[in-house]
């Protein structure tokens, strides 16, 4: 599965976090309740999809945006949406068979 580009270097989430009242650690926290494991998103994740600086990150796990988007969602209208990207471009190649009447 691709991985997910944040949407403008992070804002969009640093911006639901701010409307939200959360803290980079209180959404890692919040990430455990919509976790089916209970494990949710580690705050270092956390972290590096919204932080700046040169830890910084623009790509995540499905999963790990999901768990963010879904605990911000529950607290102020951040759906996934808003807050991620599909990838530019797939980098799926898929294998054609030659006809037939090509065969060897």
């Amino acid at each position: 599965m691709p991985k997910l580009h944040r949407k403008g270097k992070g804002k969009p989430l640093r911006d639901a976090m701010d409307a939200a009242g959360l803290s980079g650690p209180e959404l890692a926290e919040a990430t455990k309740e919509v976790d089916p494991a209970g494990k949710g998103v580690s705050p270092a994740t956390v972290g590096r999809i919204t932080g700046r600086g040169k830890t910084a990150r623009d790509t995540c796990e499905w999963t790990t945006a999901w768990y963010v988007a879904q605990a911000l969602h529950r607290r102020v209208n951040a759906p996934l949406q808003d807050l991620f990207d599909m990838p530019p471009h797939l980098t799926v190649k898929v294998e054609r068979s030659t006809p037939d009447a090509q065969e060897e």
